[in-house]
């Protein structure tokens, strides 16, 4: 007689989180306010620090279904000329061909192709980033913020979100080696986003 039995064991099943009550009596079409959004970025320069910018001229829409968020999609069309680092020459030199080529190429686009809700305000949208008539897949991880009507009625809604990319898979590859080993500019790009969106009336 066996000293010792196994007993298969099932796994418990995983719960998917219930919709955000106040996300889920939002459901509609919004469109992000620049005014009050933001998108910002960060890659570090020299191997010691980080530059930050962000793009001022962009448009997007979102389209959310609080009762399945998973049919939620969403569209931003960012203006590449726009880029600011706060220095006119660096600037210059991120919008010229040997980075974003603003003048040929003027818009960068994402467009959602799947969206899951991670918890109850979490959620991670994967889509298609194409920069330079190159489209590669990216996934942002977005936080829901809530939503208010402001002093105009308008219903809002915003999330803060976040992204890590790698510059080369869009073909923006320059570079200069430093004296002292490693490269000037980083491959990754940590990627922000603070979006407010207005529900269409």
């Amino acid at each position: 007689m066996a000293l010792f039995t196994r007993t298969k064991r099932t796994a418990a099943p995983v719960a998917t989180p219930a919709a955000d009550p106040a996300l889920a009596a939002l459901t509609g079409d919004y469109t992000i306010d620049p005014a009050h959004s933001g998108i910002g970025f960060a890659v570090r320069h020299a191997m010691v620090t980080n530059v930050r910018g962000a793009f001022g001229s962009y448009e997007g829409t979102l389209a959310l279904d609080g009762t399945d968020p998973a049919r939620s999609t969403a569209v931003l069309r960012i203006d590449t000329a726009s880029i600011d680092t706060g220095i006119a020459d660096r600037d210059g030199h991120l919008r010229s061909a040997d980075f974003f080529d603003a003048e040929t190429f003027p818009l960068m686009t994402f467009r959602s192709t799947a969206a899951e809700q991670v918890t109850a305000d979490r959620y991670r949208l994967t889509g298609d980033l194409t920069i330079k008539d190159v489209t590669e897949p990216v996934t942002l991880d977005l936080e829901f913020n809530g939503s208010a009507t402001d002093v105009y009625g308008a219903e809002r809604v915003g999330f803060t979100g976040h992204a890590e990319i790698l510059r080369s898979r869009w073909g923006l590859t320059w570079n200069a080696a430093l004296e002292t080993g490693g490269v000037m500019v980083s491959d990754k790009v940590k990627l922000t986003f603070d979006i407010s969106a207005v529900k269409a009336a």
